[in-house]
């Protein structure tokens, strides 16, 4: 998968956790898939579609909070 590693090499995998971690509490705030992914992204300044490899990544991973 080209995506995740063009992710993976712009990203440490501390950090991709640290973003799926947020993407997840603010998901639990019932603020909607779409709207957590737009905010997500503008706090940690990538994109939403960085945001959905990244999402992805810890679901197959089953990254904590999981």
């Amino acid at each position: 998968m080209p995506q995740h590693q063009e992710v993976s090499e712009l990203l440490p995998e501390p950090r991709r956790k640290e973003i799926f971690l947020a993407l997840v509490e603010t998901q639990d705030r019932r603020v909607g898939v779409a709207r957590s992914r737009q905010l997500v992204a503008s706090q940690f300044g990538v994109s939403v579609d960085q945001i959905r490899m990244i999402e992805q990544e810890g679901l197959d991973h089953e990254w904590p909070p999981l």
